[in-house]
C-alpha cells in the first residue's frame, strides 16, 4: 500500500425486514420445493476498493424456515433435518473475499449448520453505497450459492419405486440482503 493511501472500510449491520434467505430443493427428483429461512442479522464490514478486506458474520433464524406447507415446515425443523430445537440457528462467517468482476464478488466463508461447519461458496453483486431513506447509508448484496445438505448431518431420505430419491440433496439459495450503517 503507498503511503498516505486509506482504506476506508465501513460497517453495515443487516436490515433484518429487508433481507430474505430463499432456497430450493428437488422433490421427487423433478419438482423445485421452495422456501425461506428466518431472520437475518449480523455485520459486514466492506470497502470496495479493497473487498479482499471484507468480513462477513451473519446469523440465521432457523426456527423460521418456512415453505408454506406446516407438515413439511415441521419435519424439516425436526432432528431429520435442520433440528432445530438444539440448532436454532444458522451462521456464515468469511474466510476470504475476492472481486470476481465489477460490483461481482465470489465468498468464501465458514456455513454453520446443525453444529457443522464447512466451507462454501457463494457468487455475489454489491450495489454501490446509497443515501438511506431515513438517514445513514445503505448497500445491498445478492449471493447465490449450492450446498449438500448431507455434508451437514441431514442424510435422512427415502427411495422412490420407479428410483430416485424423495429429497435432493443439494440445496439451492438465493440471499438478498439490505445493510445498513449510521451517518
Amino acid at each position: 500500500m503507498e503511503q498516505g493511501t486509506l482504506i476506508k472500510t465501513n460497517t453495515y449491520t443487516a436490515d433484518p425486514n429487508h433481507s430474505a434467505i430463499h432456497f430450493w430443493v428437488r422433490h421427487m427428483m423433478v419438482a423445485k420445493v421452495h422456501g425461506q429461512l428466518g431472520e437475518v442479522k449480523g455485520t459486514l464490514a466492506f470497502d470496495p476498493a479493497n473487498p479482499t478486506a471484507t468480513q462477513i458474520d451473519v446469523t440465521i433464524d432457523a426456527k423460521g424456515l418456512t415453505t408454506r406447507n406446516e407438515q413439511r415446515d415441521g419435519h424439516l425443523k425436526s432432528p431429520d433435518f435442520l433440528d432445530v430445537e438444539q440448532f436454532p440457528t444458522i451462521a456464515f462467517k468469511s474466510t476470504r473475499v475476492s472481486k470476481a468482476g465489477d460490483g461481482e464478488y465470489e465468498i468464501v466463508g465458514d456455513l454453520t449448520i446443525r453444529g457443522v461447519t464447512k466451507e462454501v461458496v457463494f457468487q455475489a453483486e454489491a450495489t454501490p453505497e446509497t443515501k438511506g431513506h431515513f438517514g445513514g447509508y445503505v448497500i445491498g448484496v445478492s449471493a447465490s450459492g449450492v450446498i449438500h445438505r448431507e455434508d451437514f448431518g441431514m442424510t435422512w431420505n427415502q427411495a422412490l419405486e420407479a428410483g430416485g430419491v424423495l429429497v435432493g440433496k443439494e440445496i439451492h439459495f438465493q440471499i438478498d440482503a439490505e445493510f445498513n450503517r449510521a451517518d
